[in-house]
């Protein structure tokens, strides 16, 4: 991974997922978004008490949609379609790829740089509960002739299919990420990572999260295009800042990578949300300066 140059460089940006508020209408939703003091979001259907792959949802909706926060004043750098994409149930499963190919074809019109995928689990019941299978060749080959659907559609729409290493899932590591993108040869230029160094620790690992997110960063930093930001303790999540990541260290990291890619705040409480952005900002700000007055 080449370093990025320091000096005069502008600062990630800071956004938060928009699910954070979650209201009866988008404009609602955004004007929360913009009030917490954010000008970037990822945006969820689920915000709006619509099922996050919204098979109803009309062209016509998901451009006001768009529109409304850009009226906001607030950007949508990435859009959720997650769901299980291995699922077991093949029937269930067919019938999302469908729903999810068709979201990414219409997600130009909300000016997103990603739509987001999970990338699946044997347990039929919960998308992000482990299963003993996840490791199987089967599945991996279930969740590359999903992708071949959906890779088609972010094709047309020119956007990139976000891929999130997740503990319970098929991706469950930055290696196995790095597998699936070596996999995917030219049609990697289609799938970018989706990096959350929370999920790449547990209590018993917390220790060691220096390496651990040195190694993730060295072996993705190319492929990442985003990262989110949560927090925990040995105990369990935590508010962002209140728990035992080293956000000054993931911060650092993300100032070396060799493009700018947003941080997007997640699972944040709604009241909670201001002062989350400004504690990331601040770490931001305080790891830039370090860099460049060492």
């Amino acid at each position: 991974m080449t370093l990025r140059e320091p000096q005069g460089a502008a600062l990630p940006e800071v956004g938060v997922f928009a699910r954070t508020f979650p209201r009866d209408t988008a404009a609602e939703v955004a004007d929360a978004v913009a009030a917490a003091g954010f000008t970037l979001a990822q945006f969820n259907f689920s915000a709006i008490a619509t099922p996050t792959l919204a098979p109803d949802v009309s062209a016509a909706t998901v451009a006001s949609v768009g529109q409304t926060f850009r009226d906001a004043g607030v950007s949508l750098w990435g859009l959720s379609a997650t769901y299980n994409i291995i699922n077991p149930d093949q029937a269930r499963r067919t019938e999302q790829t469908h729903d999810a190919a068709r979201l990414i074809r219409l997600s130009p019109a909300l000016e997103v740089t990603a739509v987001t995928l999970c990338s699946g689990t044997r347990n039929a019941d919960n998308m992000w509960a482990d299963h003993p299978d996840n490791r199987s060749p089967a599945a991996w080959a279930d969740l590359r002739t999903t992708l071949d659907t959906l890779l088609e559609a972010a094709a047309e729409a020119g956007v990139t299919l976000g891929i999130e290493p997740e503990p319970t899932n098929v991706i469950d590591s930055a290696e196995r990420a790095l597998r699936l993108i070596t996999e995917l040869g030219a049609d990697a230029r289609h799938v970018g990572i989706v990096l959350d160094p929370a999920n790449l620790v547990t209590a018993r690992t917390l220790d060691h999260q220096r390496d651990i997110f040195d190694e993730a960063f060295d072996l993705l930093g190319e492929h990442i295009i985003g990262l989110q930001a949560k927090d925990l303790t040995a105990a369990g999540p935590a508010p962002l800042g209140r728990g035992e990541l080293d956000h000054s260290l993931i911060c650092d990291r993300a100032l070396q990578l060799d493009h700018p890619v947003p941080i997007i705040i997640q699972d944040a409480a709604d009241h909670d949300a201001a002062r989350a952005g400004t504690y990331l900002r601040e770490q931001l700000d305080t790891a830039g300066r370090t860099r460049r007055d060492p």
